[in-house]
């Protein structure tokens, strides 16, 4: 850890920072699961607004 000491005597500690990486496009396969994982999430949204409408 880099640690500095002000004239005042107060120090400050900063922390190692991690070594930087550009990400990757998704594959093909990503992509699909991706569009099934929004789809469900819609269709979870969806059928619980829905469901309170009913209950109310």
């Amino acid at each position: 850890m880099y640690t500095t000491i002000s004239p005042e005597g107060q120090l400050n500690n900063y922390a190692s920072e991690p070594k930087m990486y550009y990400a990757q496009y998704p594959n093909q396969a990503q992509q699909k699961r991706y569009v099934r994982q929004g789809a469900l999430a819609i269709l979870l949204v969806t059928s619980l607004i829905l469901m309170a409408f009913a209950v109310s």
